[in-house]
């Protein structure tokens, strides 16, 4: 059984892991279909930055990908704040990075703490650079950015005439959504008050139980009794013609709740595709 390859599954880097590169060759001998390198090194040492990786390495990742049909993406890291006087440097590491092993999208988080016009002058050499780098640009919502936040956002976004953000979209982190104070429980809610000028092009998903960041594994917490939730949130993103990765954000214990979820997501994808396919022959 097999998806519509515009809709990639995989999973992500974890600083839990053993060593950094496991969570990556797990996805390729299971045939996940996409993954995700998130520079997360924490004080203790654990995790990995791009440093970590030299370019026989890279080689490898790229190579390797490409050989099992794995479609790659790169996630900076939590602190590179767009705002903040370092970032430059930072950002660049993670485009080169991503350019080095043929990555097709660059996520960053929202930051909200100064007006969203300032948010957008301030990522404004990102969207240059990965337009130059032919790597799309995702924007993810926090526990605390709203719908409101990203219609606003791409409000502004859209409106730029200076710059090419063709390429630019928004990560739905289904967690987060479920977590934000307007739409606390509820990321349907969240994702229905999304306008439609807003353009999801990557998911991350995971979900928790309103109480905080839990990260788990699709299907172990809320969706573990009805699914009801993820089912309605594929059937939401096929409507609006999401083509992207679905980033399971973890590592569990065991790891085959991995799999668990990647096949069951896989099966309701299968499901939809259907169904849209057949109302739109007999429409």
């Amino acid at each position: 059984m097999t998806v519509e390859k515009s809709i990639r599954i995989g999973n992500q880097t974890s600083f839990s892991a053993i060593d950094f590169m496991e969570p990556f060759n797990y996805a390729i001998s299971n045939g996940f279909k996409t993954f995700e390198w998130f520079p997360d090194k924490n004080e203790a040492g654990s995790g990995w930055v791009e440093s970590d990786v030299d370019d026989s390495l890279r080689n490898y990742i790229r190579e390797t990908a490409l050989i099992h049909d794995c479609q790659l993406t790169v996630h900076a890291p939590k602190w590179a704040n767009p705002f903040s006087t370092d970032v430059h440097q930072t950002m660049a590491d993670c485009l080169r990075f991503a350019n080095d092993i043929s990555a097709k999208l660059l996520n960053i988080h929202l930051h909200t703490e100064k007006c969203l016009e300032n948010y957008v002058n301030a990522i404004a050499p990102i969207i240059l650079n990965t337009s130059r780098a032919g790597i799309k640009l995702s924007i993810e919502n926090t526990p605390s950015t709203t719908p409101h936040d990203f219609n606003r956002l791409f409000a502004l976004i859209n409106g730029k005439t200076d710059m090419d953000t063709s390429h630019v979209g928004m990560c739905l982190d289904v967690g987060h959504a479920n977590l934000c104070h307007s739409t606390h429980n509820d990321y349907i809610k969240y994702l229905n008050l999304l306008d439609a000028q807003v353009p999801i092009i990557h998911i991350h998903l995971h979900e928790n139980y309103g109480d905080h960041d839990s990260h788990l594994t699709i299907f172990t917490g809320p969706s573990a009794d009805n699914d009801t939730g993820i089912r309605t949130l594929l059937e939401i993103l096929i409507k609006r013609g999401f083509s992207g990765s679905m980033v399971m954000e973890q590592w569990p214990e065991p790891q085959a709740l991995l799999n668990q979820a990647y096949t069951r997501l896989e099966e309701i994808l299968v499901v939809l595709n259907n169904h849209a396919v057949f109302r739109t022959r007999f429409a």
